[in-house]
């Protein structure tokens, strides 16, 4: 990963460091410069009833702003849409299209765009259903990766400005429910839980959040010569 440059577009605060920190920290550690994107403001989730969204969109600010510190992830961009209206049009592709013509990422990790919702994932009787939020920015990264940023015509007020189109090499889908290409994250793991814990806003319990992160990463690591991993689809770019 020396000298490979990584750009990660989250929906969220939050949202990458809950599905690849693990991950971006061991790139970071091996020679990779990291980059966030954030998509919205995350101003919607809190059920404290004297927040005020103004005021939960800084904190949330702050707190992706501390965990992306502990992961050696080197700048975070935020487009400040408002949280639970991402839509994946024009406008949201042309921002990060920019971003990856501006950063020039040879991998780009961002939410697997096909999952919509899972019956029992933790085999507690409760379904789950994906944040609309996670799905748009997912079809629009993955949009945005191939074909736009590739194509010199699309979005040409970007030369203008003096960029370039550029080809991504990789991109990854992070993919919490089943295992597919898994990356080891044993010597990592301690940063991806105090990354997840900087969000100091998103949870009541974080003991809890933190066994279940840590279950996940030992499913994922099941047959396999380590200890804890991530998941990922992981999908190589024609050149």
């Amino acid at each position: 990963m020396k000298n490979k440059i990584v750009l990660a577009v989250g929906a969220h605060p939050d949202d990458m460091d809950f599905g690849a920190s693990g991950t971006i920290a061991r790139w970071v550690e091996e020679g990779a410069t990291v980059y966030y994107l954030i998509c919205t403001d995350g101003s919607r989730g809190s059920s404290d009833p004297t927040m005020t969204h103004k005021r939960l969109a800084a904190i949330r600010k702050k707190e992706q702003l501390a965990a992306a510190k502990i992961l050696g992830v080197k700048n975070v961009f935020f487009l400040n849409l408002i949280d639970t209206q991402l839509v994946s049009d024009l406008r949201l592709k042309e921002r990060i299209v920019w971003y990856i013509r501006s950063l020039k990422p040879q991998i780009v990790v961002t939410m697997d765009p096909t999952f919509y919702y899972a019956s029992d994932p933790y085999n507690t009787g409760s379904s789950f259903i994906n944040h609309t939020d996670h799905r748009a920015a997912a079809l629009a990264t993955m949009d945005s990766v191939f074909p736009l940023s590739r194509d010199r015509l699309t979005f040409p007020e970007h030369e203008k400005e003096g960029l370039t189109s550029h080809k991504v090499e990789e991109l990854y889908f992070t993919n919490w429910e089943k295992k597919d290409t898994v990356i080891d994250i044993t010597s990592t793991i301690k940063k991806k839980m105090r990354a997840i814990a900087a969000h100091v806003s998103q949870y009541d319990d974080f003991p809890a959040i933190e066994k279940r992160m840590s279950e996940r990463a030992i499913k994922f690591a099941e047959e396999e010569e380590f200890e804890f991993a991530e998941s990922f689809v992981h999908l190589v770019m024609p050149k």
